[in-house]
């Protein structure tokens, strides 16, 4: 069955084609499709369009069939195009006429917009609150660590003094600017296209402001050639805000990796949670994190595919939009496995005691010497020019025994006011 329909066939290669994968895709909004068919079969009612009964028959069907999808019983056969050709086959199936008059003033179009933001919309929410979880444990880990010692980088060459404190929270706030982005992505999709049809809306008494309030939209689409170019733009936005998120856990994947190697030897992980090598019996490899960092950067990508297939298109429809499906589903989907693993996986690092009477770390805290000089009365360009000197004569000594309280300084980690940021 295909909404389209009008009793001419199509050769099987074009059909083949043209419906690619959409069965299987289409199963990830399956439950959306459902619950807009009832919204709007309520809206045709309450306008006079359908009959009370007839729309309480309506709904009967679409909770059985929501029902048939928990228990996962619903399926899209090959004899359907997609999931909305498969519910109005099941609703027509049941009640006859009824059934068919379900697709009255919408266009396949605005189902699938409605039932892709609605994904969406449920969709950022999950993963804005995964991230915050995942903030949480940074956040305990960095209060945990602060005052563990841990060398600071720039250009890959030992810098200066810094902490496993700083490390975590670190990310942490970086996370928190990816939050704002999820916000910005649900605001966007947050918006009811349905009622625009295929875009230029229905002569049909239809109520939107109804089926808005009953999707629980917050606001909706109210041009409808905007609604209709809305296709493309949720995508690209959806999958832009999670690209962020990818990019902050890939760096930071990236860290975790180079942080334990034995070069730097400065955290582990439980045996369980690492791999071997078939041939070197003393590997622990950080498969998980290389793997996460590899899917991020691949979800990276997936946001620049949504501008290549939809920057140039102009207004309207363009079946261009149904190759864009796939990657955005994708896109949400990995990110929300991507965080849950992260989040069970940092959870259980070990934080290492790091030798700083190691030969590589001796000029570490040159600029913790420089300071010394200048609070004891020397300018700042003079104390960097003895300590220079001293770092190219060989005779610099750095203060081992002093505390370095500053990596764990609250100014410095300010965790407290870190926390405070993800309810901005």
């Amino acid at each position: 069955m295909k909404l389209w329909d009008k009793g001419i066939s199509i050769d099987k290669r074009i059909e083949k084609f043209t419906v690619g994968n959409d069965r299987e895709l289409d199963m990830f909004l399956a439950e959306y499709d459902m619950i807009a068919s009832k919204a709007h079969a309520k809206m045709l009612g309450k306008v006079g369009i359908l009959a009370a009964d007839e729309v309480d028959n309506i709904v009967v069907e679409l909770d059985k069939l929501l029902v048939q999808l928990e228990n996962g019983e619903f399926k899209i056969e090959a004899d359907f195009e997609d999931v909305h050709s498969k519910i109005e086959f099941e609703l027509t199936k049941v009640l006859g006429d009824t059934g068919k008059k379900i697709h009255t003033a919408r266009s396949r179009n605005d189902q699938v917009l409605v039932a892709m933001q609605l994904y969406f919309k449920e969709n950022l929410k999950s993963i804005h609150a995964k991230t915050e979880e995942l903030i949480d444990v940074l956040l305990g880990l960095a209060e945990k660590h602060q005052e563990k010692l841990l060398p600071g980088y720039t250009h890959l060459q030992v810098a200066m003094p810094s902490s496993f404190g700083l490390w975590f929270s670190a990310y942490a706030e970086l996370l928190i600017d990816d939050l704002y982005l999820l916000q910005a992505g649900l605001k966007i999709v947050d918006q009811n296209p349905l009622g625009s049809a295929a875009g230029y809306g229905s002569s049909f008494p239809i109520d939107r402001e109804f089926t808005t309030k009953e999707l629980g939209f917050k606001t909706l689409k109210y041009n409808v050639v905007a609604a209709q170019m809305s296709r493309g733009k949720c995508e690209r936005t959806v999958t832009s805000n999670i690209a962020s998120v990818a990019n902050t856990l890939s760096r930071f994947a990236m860290d975790i990796c180079l942080y334990m190697s034995q070069n730097f030897d400065f955290i582990t992980f439980p045996d369980e949670l690492t791999t071997g090598s078939s041939i070197m019996p003393h590997k622990k490899n950080p498969d998980v994190f290389e793997l996460i960092r590899g899917k991020c950067n691949k979800l990276q990508a997936i946001a620049n595919e949504m501008i290549l297939i939809t920057n140039n298109l102009p207004s309207g429809y363009h079946r261009d939009f149904q190759l864009i499906k796939e990657n955005s589903i994708y896109a949400v989907e990995n990110i929300k496995e991507i965080l849950d693993i992260f989040i069970y996986s940092i959870a259980l690092i070990k934080v290492k005691d790091i030798n700083m009477q190691d030969e590589k770390y001796k000029y570490l805290f040159t600029v913790d010497s420089i300071n010394d000089l200048v609070i004891n009365g020397g300018t700042f360009r003079d104390a960097y020019k003895e300590i220079g000197g001293q770092v190219q004569d060989g005779t610099y000594k750095p203060a081992m025994g002093k505390k370095h309280t500053h990596i764990g300084s609250k100014d410095n980690l300010a965790l407290g006011e870190i926390a405070k940021k993800k309810s901005l």
